[in-house]
This record gives C-alpha cells, structure tokens and sequence, in this order.
C-alpha cells in the first residue's frame, strides 16, 4: 500500500516537472522545436500549408522543412535557398518587441537575447510563431502589414506582396485575421505600443476574418503544451481602438531585469526625431531604432516633434 502510494506522489511529480518543462520555453531555438512537436507536427498539407503562402512542407531536422513549391505554384524571387526550405517568422518581428527596449538601443537583437530575460520569453512565445517559406520571410524583415495597390506578384501564385520602398507587407486575406489577433495578443501581454492606423487596419481584419478551425486547435495545443491562450481568439478579450495593455506577460519570475531595463517608451520619447534629416519616427515605425544614437532627437509628442520643425516618416504607419 505504502510502495503504491509512494508510485502515485512520484507519478505526480514526474507529471508537473514534464508540464513546466513544455510550459515555458526558455529561447527562440528550443520554442521552435517545441511548437513543431506540439503544434505544427501534422499541419504540412496545403490545406493550411505554410502561412504567407499555403504551400506543402515536408520536416527535416529538429524544426525545418523542405517545401513543395509546386504544390502552390511558389516561384522563387530572388533567393533560391531560402525559397526551398520553411523558416520560423515570428508574426510580430523582434524587432517590433525589441525596439521598444533599452537592450535593443544598447546593442540589438544580439544583446537583448543574452541579456534581457524579458525579451527572450517575448522571442520564444509560440503564439507568435507560423512557419513561412523562408523566402517571403526574409522579405518581409521587420516591415509593417498593410494593403498595397496593384498586388503585384513576385512569387508565383503566392498571395504575397512587398513595398521594398515603403516598406510594407501585403499578406493573403485567409491569414489576416489571425495577423490581427496575434498582434492584439503580443502588443497586450507585453504592453507594447500601436499607432492608431495600425490599430484600425488590424481591427478591420480581425473583423472581416474571424477566427477560423485552425487557429482555434493552434491556439488550445499551444495553451495545453505551454500553459496559456490568445485571450483575442478565445474571445476572453477585445480589441478597441486605444486598448490598454494588461502587460500579463511582464509579470512573471523573468521580469528582475525590468528594475534595470525598463522600456524605452518609459525612459524616453514616444516620438523619434534625427537631427540631420529633421524626420521624426513614431515608435511603431520601422525606421525608430534605425536612428543613430548620436542623432536622437526625443520628443514627448507628434506635435512638439513638429513645433521644432521636425517632419513624420513617410513609412510610418
């Protein structure tokens, strides 16, 4: 009796080491193996296929893919490489969460992985992981969604379209929704900011896109395996224009590091301004943490940016 009970408490154990041990990837390269075995491991037909551009994959290694580019009529563009293989594309870009934080102005993406705890669990969160083709990957780089005219195709049939000079990023209708939902999801948990054009277009998508079967199986494997859900496609949460951030995810054992590395948005301007082009960069703009250190200008507001003769970035959403 007692040898049972003893087998009972260390089946106890054993069960709740596994679970954390899933729960909680501690970086980019273990989330990948992880979602592949949790939840992409049956998902390569084209049915769903990859996410920019719904093609066939076939697994390689402990995370990779090989594609099928036939199976989406997928053309490549430029890189050959890159346009045969699958690549994690984290929806909301690093670049996106990193910016944000003073790690990223004290040396990038490179420093914040070694050094804020913060950013690691924001880099390995697996609600914002989709496998790409990782030719449309690289394309897109740090680029924001939005609509462009023409839709210009560049890959074959694939409903994928690149503004290189506006640097923006069209993707396929049966993949916005969940764009949008993502986005709500990491800008909300991590108590990131969103321009209000962005806002608009990612409501309107979430609205003319609702969640389909798909995402809500993606979404209850990666809960089961790490522990919680996209609120904004259960339908626990709602996105309303100026949404106020839970910053749920900015709660746990990892945030020590907050004390000393607080988010740039807390210590400096909203509003980026250099002082040799005289163009100021909003926050949520993907040229803000291009600037040079030696030509911020910081500005609480658009408008004191523009009172000092300071104008926005044409490739500010």
């Amino acid at each position: 009796m007692f040898s049972l009970y003893l087998r009972s408490i260390f089946t106890i154990f054993f069960w709740l080491f596994a679970t954390d041990a899933i729960s909680s990837p501690i970086s980019f390269s273990q989330a990948k193996v992880l979602s592949k075995q949790h939840v992409y491991f049956d998902q390569t037909s084209s049915e769903l296929g990859t996410f920019y551009c719904g093609c066939d994959w076939r697994w390689v290694g402990q995370s990779g893919g090989r594609v099928n580019k036939k199976s989406c009529d997928y053309k490549t563009r430029k890189q050959e490489a890159r346009s045969n293989r699958t690549e994690w594309e984290h929806v909301v870009p690093a670049w996106v969460m990193g910016h944000q934080r003073q790690c990223w102005q004290d040396g990038g993406r490179k420093n914040c992985s070694a050094n804020d705890p913060t950013f690691r669990v924001m880099e390995a969160d697996p609600h914002n992981l989709v496998v790409s083709v990782g030719e449309p990957n690289a394309d897109r780089s740090n680029y924001s969604f939005g609509m462009i005219q023409g839709e210009p195709r560049a890959y074959g049939s694939c409903d994928f379209e690149v503004d290189f000079k506006s640097r923006v990023v069209e993707p396929r209708p049966e993949v916005r929704g969940q764009i949008a939902r993502i986005y709500f999801y990491i800008h909300d948990r991590y108590d990131l900011n969103m321009s209000k054009s962005q806002q608009q277009l990612l409501m309107a998508w979430n609205k003319t896109n609702p969640v389909t079967d798909w995402e809500k199986k993606r979404d209850a494997r990666i809960a089961n395996a790490f522990g919680h859900s996209n609120p904004f496609v259960t339908g626990d949460q709602v996105w309303r224009m100026d949404h106020v951030n839970s910053g749920q995810g900015l709660k746990g054992k990892h945030n020590s590091y907050l004390s000393e590395s607080r988010t740039v948005n807390e210590t400096k301007g909203v509003v980026r301004g250099n002082k040799n082009s005289r163009i100021y960069h909003l926050s949520s703009c993907p040229s803000y943490g291009a600037v040079k250190t030696s030509n911020i200008a910081d500005f609480k507001n658009e408008e004191e940016a523009q009172k000092a003769g300071y104008r926005k970035a044409k490739n500010c959403p």
